[in-house]
């Protein structure tokens, strides 16, 4: 990484999408460079974010967001549903959402055994979590 902080690390390639659902809205980002995916699903009933990073592991891993201003470490358990994901969650109204969708630009996604996803931040982050509030 130039500079050695994360901040200056290249973008992660890649491209969002925001989809409606029945149980809710996902944000889903999908990385060009078969480095992984990264979705954000708000469940309205529960007022909980889901945090998804695509991967495998047979036991829950350690999965770290940094943001400009919070960096917040959970527990991400693995959930097979199309595709082999780790997730965590979190409440709606966690600042650690608002920081996600307004950090300089940008936000890490890391999970334990996997490569750090950086990712854009773009209106489809700020949308799905004004939808779960």
């Amino acid at each position: 990484m130039p500079g050695g902080g994360w901040m200056d690390a290249a973008l992660t390639p890649g491209a969002w999408r925001y989809h409606p659902h029945d149980g809710g809205t996902t944000a889903l980002f999908i990385a060009t460079t078969g480095a992984g995916g990264f979705m954000m699903t708000c469940n309205p009933q529960s007022r909980r974010m889901e945090l998804w990073r695509e991967g495998s592991s047979t036991a829950p891993r350690v999965m770290t967001i940094r943001t400009e201003t919070a960096t917040r470490a959970f527990r991400a358990v693995p959930v097979e549903d199309t595709l082999r994901y780790l997730a965590a969650d979190v409440a709606a109204g966690d600042p650690l959402l608002d920081a996600m969708a307004l950090s300089k630009g940008r936000f890490a996604v890391e999970v334990e055994g996997q490569a750090p996803l950086y990712i854009p931040s773009h209106a489809e982050v700020s949308r799905v979590v004004e939808d779960c509030r």
